[in-house]
């Protein structure tokens, strides 16, 4: 059932407040669900401004990861390890955005076993319209300044470092 409207109260706060009557300190799942809550209305406002562009956030990450190599081109292996992604998922990705026009795969110059996957125009024209898109709506990130997006990514990324993401 989709929410109609705001709620009157805050049912995170509140699962808090049963938790920490029934389970104990509550302060863990608090933050917790309240970042899997946002990350659901992330996704959503992400998922909206890309569908007008035939793109979901892996194929719209993936355009913009191309845009930013300096040839504009990347060997697969390299675009799974930037995107963080198994091996499969970047074929599919690939496979996907290249039904599209949106990139080609290129025989990799010096790598016989490697493929390089290239943006082509279209792609870039693609990206353009999507990022213009994602960025009217903020990436959904609304009611958060300069300074709080700077110390969410810091807190986020402390997180990130912590599992293993990156050192």
């Amino acid at each position: 059932m989709a929410q109609q409207g705001p709620l009157p109260f805050d049912p995170i706060d509140r699962a808090a407040e049963l938790w920490a009557e029934r389970i104990g300190p509550s302060s863990t799942m608090r933050a917790v669900t309240s970042v899997m809550r946002v990350q659901q209305i992330l996704l959503s406002a992400v998922d909206g401004a890309l569908k007008p562009h035939n793109l979901t956030f892996a194929r719209y990450e993936a355009l913009v990861l191309l845009s930013f190599a300096r040839a504009r081109k990347l060997p697969m292996r390299v675009m799974g390890e930037r995107l963080q992604l198994h091996p499969t998922s970047v074929t599919n990705i690939v496979d996907r955005l290249q039904a599209d026009g949106l990139v080609r795969r290129t025989p990799h110059p010096t790598d016989r076993r490697a493929t390089l996957v290239e943006i082509t125009p279209d792609g870039v024209a693609r990206l353009e319209g999507a990022t213009k898109s994602v960025t009217e709506v903020d990436f959904g990130l609304v009611g958060l300044d300069e300074g709080d997006k700077t110390v969410l990514f810091d807190l986020l990324g402390r997180i990130r470092s912590a599992s293993g993401d990156f050192h």
